[in-house]
């Protein structure tokens, strides 16, 4: 996308590449877009308002899951991560 949405930065969504990305899925073709901007205020709203745009196309939306990587400590992971890892578990 070329960055974030930041109003305190003055980055509004006409200085990254939403544009091209609508015009992308008005052809119908594309049947998913998955969000990965990163967890901070700017990624969620950027992520959020895209999501918001792209639900008159109905294309599926989805985000990459939050939660402790692989090979890491648990000693070292902070509340929210740790909260965002047992709201995206799955059954094993």
């Amino acid at each position: 996308m070329g960055g974030l949405i930041s109003p305190m930065d003055g980055i509004g969504p006409d200085q990254i590449f939403i544009k091209e990305l609508l015009k992308r899925v008005q052809d119908g073709v594309v049947k998913e877009v998955v969000m990965a901007t990163n967890p901070t205020v700017e990624g969620e709203a950027t992520a959020m308002y895209i999501s918001r745009l792209l639900k008159p196309f109905g294309v599926y939306v989805s985000r990459l899951a939050y939660g402790i990587p692989v090979g890491s400590d648990l000693e070292y992971a902070d509340e929210i991560t740790l909260y965002k890892a047992l709201e995206n578990r799955s059954e094993i």
